[in-house]
């Protein structure tokens, strides 16, 4: 022998209470339970393209992360959604770039079907052009705050979980983010 230890790797049941991702099949009812709205989240921040890979990265983040959850201190979902949030940082420049280009474009109207017309009206690739020209303008935190109430229809509490930020700053992001809005879509008209 070496005199090399060999450390055991603590099973995730024995780091936490049972019924908590206590292991794989446990992980596999979290990933179902919440794929689909992560995934929605994702697409609407930085389009189809890059949320199959986010979303991919979020799951698998998570996974080798849950010895560090705690399920005192948030849920599942706002965790996952911290998660994705960070993730999505990552990509912040793109979303911005996507955005000033939209603000300059406008939305692509050629979707093939129902499903994807109503994805696409409700996605950051369909926004209106001054909308995300806007969006675009906003400080990247506040933007977070503001997308993660919009589009993952957050709380104030599951916010400040997942950005790891105290609970009154959500609201003072969120309160910025919606005033630079104001101003900067003030005298802008309802298309329609």
């Amino acid at each position: 022998m070496t005199g090399e230890t060999i450390v055991k790797p603590v099973p995730w049941a024995a780091a936490h209470p049972p019924g908590v991702l206590d292991g794989t099949e446990a992980f596999a009812a979290v990933f179902d339970a919440h794929f689909a709205e992560i995934h929605t989240y994702v697409a609407q921040r930085l389009g189809a393209d890059h949320a199959d890979d986010i979303v991919a990265e979020t799951f698998l983040t998570a996974f080798r992360k849950r010895d560090r959850y705690d399920p005192s201190r948030t849920g599942v979902r706002a965790w996952l959604y911290g998660i994705a949030t960070n993730l999505i940082g990552k990509h912040r420049r793109l979303e911005a770039r996507t955005l000033r280009a939209l603000g300059r474009c406008g939305p692509d109207m050629d979707t093939p079907g129902h499903e994807d017309s109503v994805a696409v009206r409700v996605s950051a690739q369909s926004l209106r052009p001054e909308l995300a020209a806007a969006l675009a303008e906003l400080d990247r935190r506040d933007r977070d705050v503001l997308l993660l109430v919009a589009l993952a229809g957050l709380s104030h509490d599951e916010i400040a979980s997942a950005l790891g930020i105290p609970y009154g700053t959500v609201g003072s992001r969120l309160n910025r983010a919606r005033k630079k809005l104001r101003a900067l879509l003030g005298e802008v008209r309802v298309h329609g």
